[in-house]
């Protein structure tokens, strides 16, 4: 057999997403010639140490004559970008035609703008533009010496410093831009591609004569100037009632980069060695887990199974100890079991979202370069699944013996949602009233509520009728009319101490990917090693479905048949080893000051390990059932 194609399969979809995904349908390049306009579109201001992003023309900057906003998909709404044009379309923008210093407008600041400029340049905001799909990006300097190109997406508003041998320090803007745009040509038709586009980002306080609005001319900035860090070394100050003139110069670069590389240099940030080395570490644990589950089941099981069948009498079978003795209490309805059912369906659909939308971004349809397509691809497969969790809800309902579907039902499409709706509509209001882009508009939070509504609860209701409608799952033992007397269970038995112990073995085998996917959430990065993270993500379930067989079997031997919440919470509570750590990540890794900054920061990792405990835990549970039913349907009871 050729193995030689699965081997390019697997280092295809571990390779990143950007790098063979454009030619994917929806995402066809762009071929341009020489004067073909170029669209400059300009997006939110953002910063690492607030989490709060702004509209581009929140400060002054210069404004086209009508500003219009780009169409936008719901999740770059949620993320809080706002793209709209700018004054650079309409000028001297044109592909492969260089324009040495133009300039873009004349502003005269007032209180209130300079304020702004202040505290964004305090806050280290960063200015984000758009030019064919490809965010700006800043040549990083490396402080370590080494020679690799790196990247930062967006060019700083501005810088704070002392120049001239000065000891105040005063705030400077950045209001010149040194566009820099590469481009592959191809050879036979003369077109070409946008593969880079660059800026350096200057502060000049420009000088000129006279002002001219049609044909200004500056003495510090003209068709001349070669070097304009030399032509004038006194940077713009940001003041009120001072005149900032706004201008930029553009070249065009001729690269070997192909169009289907061109992301490449906005993604090298993340060692791929460590990625490697997360995975080794994830498929230790399971290979640990898995040895022990297969000494349960092939040893232990099967010789307790043949001993237990070879008994003559049921007094025999009385005097035998262990799991076996309760083959009459281990199918009893745990209590709660309605809020059990719930949390069970959710998690289902939890999985199966997951599941699909990181199949899609595996295939390359959801890379970096289709902006907000992941998030717009969570939200709508969160819907739809929804069908999910009213099926396996009532059919766990059922099992348990269940009346009241519609009650269990309506459960299941608001609980959960619920929760999270209200949590992000809190957090949504702090945005509001910092009065950052971030906010989520009325318009936008309203077609949430009509997806929920309108397409997630009837998807509900038909998923729960069509289960509630299948023949119930029986038991394959009886259950005693008397509940069986739970001995006393010895320290490492006790329900709390079991419950922690198992869900550090699933946090254990994500905690570095982990790392990975918070620094592209909070710090602005791009997340693209699908691979990586759909092998993690396929370790994370086996981890939990594992380690709770394991400690299930141990708490069954121990005579205790509670095992229905134990089996959720022992998986689910990796959740709260994630938490844990995404306080330690805000401490050691992130610079955030504000106060509405932290609780938007510990807000959504609160609904994000509320989801995960959500989806571990039905893993776990899911697992646990499977294997109960198992070892007990091979017990010959008279």
């Amino acid at each position: 057999m050729d193995y030689s194609n699965l081997i390019f399969l697997f280092i295809f979809l571990l390779s990143p997403a950007p790098l063979r995904s454009f030619y994917l349908p929806g995402v066809a390049p762009r071929d341009f010639r020489t004067g073909d306009p170029l669209y400059v579109k300009v997006n939110k201001l953002s910063s690492t140490k607030t989490q709060l992003p702004y509209d581009y023309y929140y400060l002054q900057y210069c404004r086209p004559d009508k500003i219009v906003n780009s169409a936008e998909n719901l999740g770059e709404v949620l993320r809080g970008d706002r793209i709209e044009n700018s004054v650079y379309t309409y000028m001297q923008f044109h592909m492969r035609q260089d324009a040495p210093c133009q300039v873009a407008c004349r502003v005269k600041l007032d209180a209130e703008s300079a304020k702004n400029f202040r505290e964004k340049i305090d806050d280290d905001y960063r200015v984000n533009l758009i030019l064919d799909n490809l965010p700006v990006a800043v040549l990083k300097q490396q402080r370590n010496g080494s020679p690799a190109t790196t990247y930062e997406h967006g060019f700083l508003v501005g810088f704070k410093g002392s120049y001239q041998g000065r000891k105040d320090e005063k705030y400077f803007i950045n209001n010149h831009l040194s566009f820099r745009v590469m481009y592959h040509r191809d050879s036979d038709t003369d077109s070409a591609r946008i593969v880079g586009f660059e800026v350096t980002p200057i502060s000049i306080h420009h000088q000129h004569e006279r002002w001219d609005e049609k044909f200004p001319n500056l003495t510090t900035c003209n068709a001349n100037t070669k070097n304009l860090v030399q032509a004038s070394t006194v940077p713009q100050e940001v003041e009120a009632g001072k005149e900032v003139i706004f201008t930029y110069d553009v070249t065009f670069k001729p690269s070997e980069v192909k169009w289907a590389s061109r992301w490449d240099t906005y993604l090298l940030m993340n060692d791929d060695q460590i990625h490697w080395f997360s995975i080794v570490n994830s498929i230790m644990i399971v290979l640990f887990l898995s040895g022990m589950v297969a000494m349960i089941m092939m040893r232990t099981l099967y010789k307790d199974i043949n001993n237990y069948n070879q008994l003559e009498s049921q007094d025999e079978a009385q005097e035998e100890t262990g799991w076996k003795l309760l083959h009459g209490d281990v199918f009893r309805t745990p209590v709660n079991s309605g809020l059990l059912c719930v949390y069970v369906g959710t998690g289902i659909q939890m999985v199966g979202m997951a599941l699909v939308t990181m199949t899609f971004a595996l295939l390359g349809f959801l890379s970096p370069s289709n902006r907000g397509g992941l998030m717009t691809a969570m939200v709508l497969l969160w819907v739809f699944m929804g069908i999910l969790a009213g099926y396996s809800s009532a059919r766990l309902y059922k099992m348990f013996k269940g009346t009241d579907w519609k009650r269990n039902t309506l459960k299941t499409a608001f609980m959960f949602p619920g929760i999270l709706f209200a949590v992000f509509f809190f957090l949504n209001a702090l945005v509001w009233g910092e009065k950052s882009s971030g906010a989520v508009p009325f318009g936008t939070m309203l077609a949430l509520v009509c997806l929920w509504f309108g397409v997630s609860v009837p998807l509900v209701f038909t998923g729960s009728y069509l289960g509630f409608k299948k023949p119930a799952i029986e038991d394959p033992l009886k259950t005693n009319r008397i509940p069986r007397q739970v001995p006393e269970q010895a320290w490492y038995m006790k329900p709390v101490f079991s419950i922690f112990v198992g869900g550090i073995l699933p946090f254990g085998a994500v905690f570095i990917e982990l790392f990975f996917i918070l620094t592209s959430i909070w710090l602005n990065q791009s997340y693209y090693i699908f691979g990586f993270l759909f092998i993690v993500f396929a370790i994370l379930m086996i981890t939990c479905a594992e380690v709770t067989i394991v400690l299930c079997y141990f708490q069954l031997c121990s005579e205790d048949h509670h095992w229905w919440w134990r089996a959720y919470l022992t998986a689910g509570s990796s959740a709260l080893y994630l938490f844990i750590y995404s306080v330690f990540y805000f401490f050691t890794k992130l610079k955030i000051t504000k106060l509405v900054s932290g609780i938007l920061y510990f807000g959504y990792m609160l609904i994000v390990s509320y989801a995960f405990f959500v989806m571990t835990g039905t893993v776990g549970f899911c697992a646990c059932l499977w294997f109960v039913r198992k070892i007990y349907s091979s017990v010959k009871i008279d």
